[in-house]
């Protein structure tokens, strides 16, 4: 629906019930290439998939995600990879939610006006028919992506409907990879806003070509976090899976019945509960001595 693998739910979903750090990294890496296919499926029916944009990042995001899993197996040798994953959750998700929820909370309010004025208007106050907002429009893009205007390498993407730089979408792969090996997740939660609020592209494209590069993005960091840090339950990936790939075509029908900033809300919403979690984990006293010991995922 909001188009992230979910990773940065199941990540933390599955520690909380016991599964070590690096298990539910690698395992959660797995199966979100099975549960973005489905979305991906659902999106390129609807039209919402520009695949030029999604090759582009995805040429990034594999070179990022080869260096993210080599930093996996460092941190795990160190024996202090859960707290870096729980760190990297706080920081990520508490500045990506903050910026979605702060902008979404805004459309909602120039909404709310909006229709205030517009039904002052239906009742004869003609002068205040110029102070009407039109809130459908999509986010204007930030600063930044005015900058990439001047980079090298123009492209032309049709569907995402922007003109820009590939050096801009290739290092956005690139950073991404690295965090999904380190997060366990498809990197969804920063690729969407980045390509709404930088990039200018409209919310449910975003949506769809997020899910088409992450496809592969999540298969290539699967198979080398299996074949390099040995860190994947195959048969909780499956099971994972089966229920994911479903909820993805439910998902992606819901989304096309929402409108941009209300998917914006939800995500930036969940976004932050999850970094409020993963917040308590490390501020609060653990429950046993033993369970810092067996929890990390990591040294001995």
């Amino acid at each position: 629906m909001t188009g992230v693998g979910g990773g940065f739910i199941m990540t933390p979903l599955l520690m909380m019930i016991g599964v070590p750090s690096a298990a539910a990294v690698g395992t959660d890496n797995t199966q979100i290439a099975g549960t973005a296919s489905s979305g991906a499926l659902a999106h390129w029916r609807l039209g919402n998939v520009d695949v030029k944009l999604g090759l582009t990042i995805l040429a990034g995001s594999f070179i990022g995600g080869t260096i993210g899993v080599q930093i996996v197996s460092v941190l795990r040798s160190l024996g202090n990879f859960d707290f870096w994953v729980r760190i990297t959750y706080v920081v990520v998700l508490g500045t990506v939610g903050s910026l979605m929820l702060r902008e979404s909370v805004q459309t909602w309010i120039t909404s709310f006006r909006s229709r205030t004025i517009a039904s002052l208007v239906a009742e004869g106050y003609e002068e205040l028919r110029g102070k009407v907002h039109e809130v459908s429009a999509p986010p204007v893009a930030l600063p930044v992506g005015r900058l990439t205007a001047h980079w090298p390498l123009q492209m032309e993407f049709k569907r995402a409907k922007i003109r820009a730089s590939a050096l801009f979408p290739f290092g956005l792969g690139l950073a991404v990879g690295i965090l999904a090996a380190i997060m366990g997740v498809g990197g969804g939660f920063i690729m969407v806003p980045t390509m709404i609020y930088i990039l200018g592209v409209p919310t449910h494209v975003a949506v769809g070509t997020d899910l088409f590069q992450m496809v592969f993005t999540a298969a290539n960091l699967g198979f080398q976090q299996a074949v390099f840090n040995r860190n994947v339950d195959v048969v909780l990936a499956v099971l994972l899976l089966v229920g994911a790939a479903v909820g993805a075509q439910v998902g992606a029908r819901l989304g096309q019945r929402l409108a941009g900033h209300q998917l914006r809300t939800f995500l930036g919403t969940i976004v932050l509960i999850v970094m409020v979690k993963m917040l308590l984990d490390i501020v609060l006293p653990p429950g046993s001595l033993i369970g810092i010991a067996t929890g990390g995922g990591g040294g001995h």
